[in-house]
C-alpha cells in the first residue's frame, strides 16, 4: 500500500487574488461578488471548476478562508469549493467545529447552492449561515450532477439552526457557470456517463 498525504492547494492566481482582498467585507452582496469572482478567475485561468466559496464572520464580514473547486487539478472528488473553504477555515481556526461557542458565528458564502456532498459538510462543519448564488438547477443546466440532495434542503438546514439565504447575485453566478460550459470545461461527474 502506498501512503501519501493529499493536499488541496489553491491555484497561484486564486491565492494572489485573495491576498488583495480586504480583511473584512461587511456587505453581504460584496461577499457574494467576491466568491463569484473567485469562481470566474478559476474558469478564466483554467485552474478548476466554476465554483467559489468563502467562510466569513457573519457579524463583521471578516474573511476567514476561501476556496475554489480544484477537483480535476487535485485528482480529488471531494475538492469542491465549499469543502476547500471549510477545510481551510477549520485548519486556520485549529478546530473541526466551526460552531464552537467561543468562535463568532461563521457563514459559508458560495457561488452556487451546495451539492449533496457539500450539503452534508455544511451540517457537520458548524457554520451558522449559508448564502448561495446560482441554484442547483443552474449548475445542472451547465452539465453538473448535484446528487440526491433533499428537495427541502433549506428547511433541513434551518431545522438545525443554520440560516439560509439563496439566489443572491444569481445572474452573476450563473454567468460563470455558462462560461465554463460554453468554454468546454470538464464535467467531472463519474456517474454521468453510465
Amino acid at each position: 500500500m502506498l501512503f501519501c498525504n493529499p493536499e488541496l492547494l489553491l491555484p497561484d492566481t486564486i491565492r494572489a487574488f485573495i491576498e488583495t482582498l480586504p480583511d473584512t467585507i461587511p456587505d453581504q452582496k460584496k461577499r457574494m461578488l467576491t466568491v463569484i469572482e473567485l469562481s470566474r478567475l478559476n474558469v478564466l485561468h483554467s485552474t478548476g471548476g466554476p465554483f467559489g466559496a468563502a467562510v466569513f464572520t457573519s457579524k463583521t464580514g471578516k474573511l476567514i478562508a476561501a476556496g475554489v473547486n480544484v477537483v480535476v487539478e487535485s485528482r480529488c472528488s471531494h475538492a469542491h469549493a465549499e469543502m476547500v473553504a471549510l477545510a481551510a477555515a477549520e485548519h486556520y481556526l485549529k478546530t473541526y467545529d466551526l460552531g464552537l461557542p467561543e468562535l463568532p458565528d461563521l457563514e459559508l458564502v458560495t457561488s452556487t447552492e451546495p451539492c449533496a456532498m457539500c450539503f452534508g459538510a455544511i451540517i457537520w462543519s458548524g457554520v451558522r449561515k449559508v448564502v448561495t448564488g446560482a441554484t442547483s438547477h443552474d449548475a445542472e443546466a451547465a452539465g453538473f450532477d448535484e446528487g440526491p440532495k433533499p428537495d427541502n434542503w433549506k428547511a433541513c438546514l434551518e431545522a438545525r439552526g443554520i440560516t439560509v439565504i439563496t439566489e443572491l447575485c444569481r445572474s452573476e453566478a450563473g454567468t460563470v457557470l455558462k462560461a465554463y460550459n460554453t468554454g468546454g470545461g470538464p464535467i467531472y461527474n463519474p456517474q454521468r456517463a453510465r
